[in-house]
């Protein structure tokens, strides 16, 4: 396949990237810290803070409505979605789980934007914090990796 490299390095420069963040405020200790973690790596990529639109909502269901929201203006290279879902005693952590995935994917397939998913979902409060610095930083990452693979392909 030409021009494909499989040994190909992650571009990880941000600069002049644009970047919106959602953060679920559901479990807003872990989630804040997600947030924290996510922004530090961004600007140490390269990302401007004022190219950094940081907004929350109130849960992870309503993460891909704002994602959709930012999505149809075209201002940003990629999105990235925080939360933290940690399972109970009922069967509200699947349905939480699965619609808000489903909801963040079907963001990105339907506007062409890179979602870098990082909404927990964990049994335990202990799960989630022993997540958050590597989760947070990773979603920086993906979102810039693909941002600058989508503007190499399209």
């Amino acid at each position: 396949m030409q021009g494909a490299d499989k040994g190909q390095a992650a571009r990880l420069d941000g600069k002049d990237l644009h970047i919106g963040i959602v953060q679920a405020r559901f479990n807003d200790e872990i989630t804040g810290k997600l947030a924290e973690h996510c922004i530090d790596e961004l600007q140490k990529m390269g990302v401007s803070p004022k190219h950094i639109q940081h907004v929350t909502v109130p849960g992870a269901l309503e993460v891909s409505v704002a994602l959709q929201a930012m999505a149809v203006t075209d201002r940003y290279d990629a999105l990235i979605a925080l939360g933290c879902i940690i399972r109970g005693e009922t069967y509200h952590f699947e349905l939480v789980a699965n619609e808000s995935g489903a909801g963040v994917t079907r963001v990105s397939l339907d506007h062409e934007v890179p979602v870098a998913n990082a909404i927990l979902t964990v049994e335990t409060e202990a799960q989630a914090w022993a997540r958050v610095d590597e989760k947070g930083r990773d979603a920086a990452r993906v979102a810039v990796e693909m941002a600058n693979l989508l503007e190499d392909l399209l």
